[in-house]
């Protein structure tokens, strides 16, 4: 029993080396969203999971939701969470909680998870470290025009320079998608699209989707029809035909837009399951969607 378990250990070990080899100094982008970050305890798994990839020589970088949270911090204050095609319609209130729940408790939260995490092993001198879209005029951003949706914005520009001195001291990037317009003014910019759009800009040779779900599903309604490998025409199809939904529609735009912006890969995984990174990039099989051109 036990020369198999080791048996079965290295055959993974060996698996795994040419991947680390391949990834070794790239940049990854990790979109962790407010439906898989439910379960404290996997949330410190996953955690776990990024900073391993840090120590394997991988780039990581983390961009963070925090739907879930935001709609309930709405209810205490006796408003109702309103979306349009999968965007929360923002009101100034909204905007305010938007930024109290993302900046003020998930970030922090995030942040402070990493360090300890790090300072529980050995350590090496890696460090997470907790941005918005406001620092460094990361995110620059307009007044969503298509939809009436108040203080929502768009993306017109992306500063990456503070990322790139940031991963090359050894931090772990943790951002939340709070951008900046030219008078100053606060908006909330979708995080799925910001993922993509980072990804774009920090010419990520990955990026990665964490949801609640497995992957892409060729029927939303079967959680066994996952589709294991997808093209751009594909995906369109999918959302032409109404197959991808709600909070899904920009998910799949934003990887859409990051192939086309030369992002190599892009996956879906389920941030439910353990090691779900791991398995999906260090596996000859994979576990979620991964995006092809």
């Amino acid at each position: 029993m036990i020369k198999k378990e080791t048996d079965k250990t290295g055959e993974i070990l060996m698996e795994a080396l040419p991947y680390i080899k391949k990834f070794w100094g790239k940049i990854v982008v990790i979109k962790y969203g407010g439906s898989a970050m439910k379960d404290k305890a996997l949330e410190k798994q996953i955690i776990k999971d990024i900073i391993l990839l840090k120590y394997i020589g991988m780039k990581p970088v983390i961009v963070h939701g925090g739907g879930p949270e935001i709609s309930a911090e709405m209810k205490k204050q006796n408003k109702t969470p309103r979306f349009v095609n999968g965007l929360r319609v923002t009101d100034t209130e909204t905007m305010e909680i938007t930024e109290m729940v993302l900046t003020g408790k998930v970030n922090t939260r995030l942040v402070a998870e990493i360090n300890l995490c790090i300072s529980e092993g050995s350590g090496n001198g890696v460090k997470g470290i907790g941005l918005s879209g406001e620092d460094a005029q990361l995110l620059s951003v307009r007044k969503h025009t298509s939809l009436n949706l108040g203080f929502v914005g768009e993306i017109e520009k992306i500063n990456p320079e503070i990322l790139f001195l940031l991963l090359e001291k050894n931090y772990i990037p943790v951002i939340a998608t709070v951008g900046v317009d030219n008078q100053g003014a606060r908006y909330n910019v979708n995080a799925d699209t910001a993922t993509g759009q980072l990804a774009i800009s920090l010419n990520a040779e990955k990026l990665i989707y964490l949801t609640d779900v497995d992957g892409i599903l060729k029927d939303f309604t079967d959680g066994n029809s996952l589709i294991s490998s997808i093209n751009t025409d594909e995906a369109r199809q999918l959302i032409k035909s109404g197959h991808i939904q709600k909070g899904m529609i920009p998910k799949v735009e934003s990887a859409l837009q990051a192939i086309k912006g030369g992002v190599k890969k892009v996956h879906f995984l389920n941030g439910k399951r353990a090691y779900s990174i791991l398995l999906e990039l260090f596996t000859d099989r994979g576990i979620g969607t991964e995006f092809i051109s």
